[in-house]
């Protein structure tokens, strides 16, 4: 454990920060998961689940939880998903 004070609240920040990154990166594979689920099963509203994937896709790349590239990465592999069920 850290003795000095500004280390032991660096200690506190990055816990915090780490839990609200885990959260927001949890509903970011839960959104994706669903997204993925409604091309599979061909449901109504796929293209709706595809698009609210993207903008958390998105979110989590501004935010620095995920990578650009990685981002750019997914989201083509929804889209080009989505395009061949069509």
């Amino acid at each position: 454990m850290p003795n000095i004070k500004s280390a032991k609240k660096r200690v506190k920040v990055i816990a915090t920060k780490t839990a609200q990154n885990k959260a927001i990166k949890s509903n970011l594979r839960t959104t994706v998961k669903k997204a993925y689920i409604a091309i599979d099963t061909n449901a109504a509203n796929k293209a709706e689940a595809v698009s609210l994937a993207m903008k958390k896709i998105d979110q989590a790349a501004a935010k620095g939880i995920m990578h650009k590239n990685t981002a750019a990465r997914s989201k083509s592999a929804l889209a080009k998903r989505l395009n061949a069920s069509a």
